[in-house]
């Protein structure tokens, strides 16, 4: 089956913009000081001829995705080079549908390939991971998505129905056994919420480096008008939800630091808090015991904590935990878990509770990992990956239309905020967060709205290209 709307990628373009951190962001054992952000132009051409270009963007973030004890520099060039191998496999691949479609088949039979590929040639060094994959293809599926909406003149959202799609969602996702789930019938447009808001609650990322109070300052902070002191950030962005970076390995320091940032939080105002553990743990009782200690201790500060983020290791068939006394606690969502719906469903039959999406996994994945969470009663968030420059604006925007507990998880702001100050200019709610929200109201216009032709920012020079 085909539709007159089918796309395929014909050309492929990659740009890598080097960014540095004002100050350190920690991330697990592990502190970053700066990221390369990959910038992907895919061009689709239809049946007709016609062609258009669209634009995808994602950190490197290798901290995250591939936690190790090898070098940044190895990892870090390991994930360019694989970019720079993508561009050439997304401008031939020759599959026409809906992004959707196209996407989806990339993801199972070309991605797969090209990891085996580079992890051969590493001849038994430490294969790079699957999440690091997908990190660097997700920006060629973000900007394909993004072609599909600018050649046919309307948002990308607008495309996700049976007008435009060929197959529905029972063609690539299973309900779990058992469960009175049918995706016959269904599209992801089905699972937006109805009028996405235009605004959306911010979350502020308080790392493991950040500085809470005044006491901390050692005079090597940055003077470069931006807050250092978390009491400042708040205050000046009227911020509600704050979202704590602990190390799951320091039962001690993660209790403190806890009920350090949620007084803060009392006294200036924020009314949410989350608690993210990146992955660090191994025993459900290392998180039920900081959480039953904070409810006699600290009820108020308890209360506060809407869910509870990734605590146990991302490789979910290898560490099969039990999780339904975190969950009993409070929501428990998947973060790198959550690669894509299979291992959602796993994670919901082990006690997940919830799932962090993510566009840095592809806007695929994300679409349809969604579609299967909330087919299943799964609460949803959207977090970041410290997203500057574009990948801020596909990020927002599946938040607005997944529907989430509470807003979005922003912080691009807070760690290199110079990085953005042309994509400001044109959208200035989404790169500075006012009484505690961002604002997409600026975003429109075909594909996702990204409005490059009023931002005035120079590409360096390309690092690959590529056309069918």
């Amino acid at each position: 089956m085909s539709k007159a709307t089918d796309v395929r990628p014909v050309g492929a373009e990659l740009f890598f913009f080097p960014v540095y951190t004002r100050v350190p962001l920690k991330f697990g054992p592990e502190v970053t000081t700066y990221v390369t952000c990959a910038r992907a132009r895919v061009r689709v051409a239809d049946a007709g001829g016609r062609t258009a270009d669209g634009w995808g963007e994602t950190p490197l973030s290798v901290q995250w995705a591939w936690p190790s004890s090898l070098s940044y520099e190895e990892r870090h060039e390991t994930m360019k080079a694989f970019c720079v191998s993508l561009t050439r496999a997304w401008a031939e691949f020759d599959t026409s549908g809906h992004p959707m479609e196209v996407g989806s088949e990339f993801l199972k039979t070309q991605l797969p390939a090209l990891l085996a590929d580079v992890n051969a040639g590493r001849k038994g060094e430490e294969p790079m991971p699957w999440l690091a994959a997908l990190i660097c293809c997700s920006l060629f599926d973000v900007a394909l998505h993004d072609a599909y909406g600018k050649l046919h003149g309307v948002p990308t959202y607008d495309t996700y129905t049976a007008e435009y799609m060929n197959r529905d969602l029972a063609s690539y996702i299973e309900p779990a056994e058992g469960a009175a789930v049918s995706f016959a019938g269904k599209y992801p447009a089905d699972y937006f919420v109805p009028n996405p808001p235009k605004k959306l609650p911010a979350w502020h990322l308080v790392g493991g480096k950040d500085l809470l109070t005044a006491d901390e300052l050692t005079g090597s902070e940055p003077d470069d008008g931006y807050p250092v002191l978390l009491p400042d950030w708040v205050e000046r962005d009227g911020l509600t939800c704050l979202k704590v970076k602990l190390r799951g390995n320091d039962a001690a320091w993660d209790y403190d630091r806890l009920v350090h940032v949620g007084l803060i939080a009392l006294e200036h105002g924020s009314v949410w808090l989350t608690t993210d553990f990146n992955c660090t743990v191994t025993d459900p009782a290392y998180v039920n015991d900081i959480l039953d200690r904070l409810v006699v201790r600290h009820p108020r500060i308890y209360g506060m904590i809407l869910y509870v983020e990734q605590p146990f290791p991302y490789d979910l068939e290898t560490n099969q935990i039990d999780v339904h006394s975190v969950s009993a606690r409070k929501p428990l969502f998947m973060d790198e878990s959550a690669h894509e719906w299979h291992f959602v469903r796993l994670g919901r039959q082990l006690g997940w509770t919830g799932v962090a999406l993510k566009t840095c996994k592809t806007q695929t994945g994300a679409l349809l990992s969604m579609c299967w969470a909330k087919a299943h009663g799964m609460t949803l968030m959207v977090q970041d990956l410290t997203n500057p420059m574009i990948a801020q604006i596909p990020h927002c925007l599946l938040a607005a239309y997944a529907g989430t507990i509470m807003g979005v998880e922003t912080n691009a702001m807070q760690f290199y905020p110079e990085a953005s100050k042309a994509e400001e200019e044109v959208h200035p709610g989404l790169y500075r967060r006012r009484e505690g929200c961002v604002d997409l109201s600026t975003v429109r216009g075909p594909g996702f709205g990204y409005r490059l032709d009023e931002i005035k920012r120079t590409l360096p020079e390309a690092a690959a290209s590529a056309s069918a």
